[in-house]
């Protein structure tokens, strides 16, 4: 559910779902690869100890 949620508020993991999409991947695949994408955020997180910073709120 988690990964279902973060697909359509995170605009980042949005764009990422639709191009594994449209590389011809099912869906339920790509919604596996949100869900590892967010795992990897929560244990970078929990590593470092620091809270999580998207980085494409600041690209120019």
């Amino acid at each position: 559910m988690c990964a279902l949620n973060a697909k359509k508020c995170d605009y980042e993991l949005k764009e990422y779902f639709d191009r594994k999409i449209n590389q011809g991947k099912h869906k339920m695949l790509a919604m596996n690869n949100v869900r590892n994408k967010l795992l990897s955020r929560i244990f970078a997180v929990v590593k470092r100890q620091q809270p999580y910073v998207n980085t494409k709120k600041f690209a120019a």
